[in-house]
């Protein structure tokens, strides 16, 4: 049975979604709606402030192990730069781009990977400083390089998270399911199909108007933002490391395999090797001075990893008040989760069946992601997910990655141009122009990943 503070609830839910959608931050009304909720379920002006605390406090926990896997991850990359072996990983595939064709999917893919391990912030820098001018030397358009830049890391990259696992972590937690596996694995196809479509589409596109006027699409480069000036030298310990880092994670790629690591085993394996390797590099490139540089690597990697999650956090803590677990933790054991009783009680009143609610899981997703934060949208996606998933009986993995996809992809920056800047920057394309080029093969992927998500529901 709904009561007034389900109500309220869900008119604070409607008061953030409206809020992102004219792109302004959500952190306020996230944290007045936890007071306000908090009132409104204890009655009580000291709980109802205690309760914007603990809320953060419970969602900080959550989310602890994603801050620290991707600050060590950042950190590592910082100590890779510093002794020149992150050039020299990256060389060998730059010099696999014989044309624009092959510039387009080997300067994508490459970008992906490096997603994949570093997240695309740091891999937009290394990306851009190494492989970018062979690119374009190639016969790549700038703009063409951004769209594979862009297309590949802050969507295939960040929206899977395969080893990272920061946004299948958080959409799991809020929809109330084991681990990130759980969404990882179900959402498999709509990974791939949201990949596939887009990229391709963006492709062909490309080879299009490069047929109609190569010189028009070549005028569109501006100017870029300079990449760090290749070095002259590499001494021995840069080869060293170049070829040691990538053992390392094919070594851990073994193991998880070999010994079934999943979740949360799996980043700890991933987040281990990362203080390794940075201890390493940095005992090995500043000797004495080891101590004083590991805390710099450390600081800026945390650096990073809180500038990431700390509104989401905020967000995060309003949206689990959505699931059972979590509003019991922060409002006590009489509490229930607010979005699961509205979804439950609109499965019984309102006929749900999976096509409409997959189409409102993509929807929420977007709009939340217009912010510009591809993490933003996930305690929310994830929220409804879970209540909705149970409500319908439908797969709350697969209902998780379509609002994963759908958030990501949009706030993560690829088609909106407030979220396209570094990118842009460093390939000196104007944000708009790319948004632009983009936005067909994401909506496109977004239909196509909807057909799938709604078949294997």
């Amino acid at each position: 049975m709904l009561t007034s503070v389900h109500w309220i609830y869900l008119a604070i839910v409607l008061v953030v979604i409206l809020t992102m959608g004219f792109r302004r931050d959500t952190v306020l009304p996230c944290a007045l709606g936890l007071f306000i909720v908090g009132y409104a379920f204890t009655g009580n002006f000291v709980k109802a402030i205690q309760v914007m605390y603990n809320a953060l406090v419970a969602a900080g926990s959550e989310f602890l192990g994603i801050i620290v896997i991707i600050s060590l991850v950042v950190a590592m990359s910082k100590a890779l730069t510093d002794v020149g072996a992150d050039y020299l990983i990256m060389r060998p595939a730059a010099r696999l781009m014989v044309n624009a064709d092959v510039a387009y999917w080997v300067l994508g893919i490459t970008m992906a990977v490096v997603s994949w391990l570093v997240w695309p912030s740091p891999a937009v820098a290394l990306i851009g400083a190494i492989m970018l001018p062979v690119a374009i030397k190639a016969g790549l358009p700038a703009i063409g390089a951004a769209m594979a830049m862009n297309l590949f890391g802050h969507g295939i990259g960040l929206s899977s998270d395969w080893v990272i696992q920061g946004a299948p972590s958080i959409s799991a937690k809020s929809a109330g399911l084991a681990s990130a596996a759980d969404v990882l694995v179900p959402g498999f196809p709509l990974f791939v199909t949201m990949g596939l479509v887009t990229t391709v589409t963006a492709y062909i596109m490309l080879k299009k108007d490069m047929k109609k006027n190569i010189q028009e699409l070549h005028d569109l480069h501006i100017g870029k933002q300079e990449p760090p000036a290749e070095r002259k030298y590499y001494g021995p310990l840069a080869y060293t490391i170049a070829i040691l880092v990538p053992l390392f994670f094919a070594v851990d790629v073994y193991l998880m395999l070999a010994l079934n690591l999943k979740g949360g085993d799996a980043t700890a394996l991933i987040g281990g090797t990362a203080l390794l390797v940075m201890c390493i590099i940095a005992i090995a490139q500043h000797k004495l001075d080891a101590l004083e540089a590991v805390t710099d690597y450390v600081r800026d990697g945390f650096m990073f990893g809180i500038k990431i999650f700390a509104p989401v956090i905020v967000i995060g803590a309003f949206f689990f008040l959505g699931a059972e677990s979590t509003a019991k933790a922060v409002l006590g054991p009489n509490a229930t989760g607010f979005m699961t009783d509205i979804a439950q009680a609109l499965a019984k009143n309102i006929p749900l069946s999976k096509f409409p609610v997959a189409i409102m899981e993509m929807a929420v997703g977007i709009i939340v992601g217009m912010d510009g934060s591809g993490f933003a949208p996930l305690p929310l996606t994830g929220s409804l997910a879970g209540s909705f998933g149970q409500a319908i009986n439908a797969n709350i993995g697969v209902l998780a990655t379509l609002g994963q996809i759908a958030g990501v992809w949009t706030g993560g920056g690829t088609i909106i141009p407030w979220g396209l800047i570094p990118v842009a920057a460093i390939c000196g394309v104007d944000p708009l122009e790319l948004a632009r080029r983009n936005f067909i093969p994401v909506i496109i992927g977004f239909v196509a990943t909807l057909i799938v998500g709604v078949l294997i529901m």
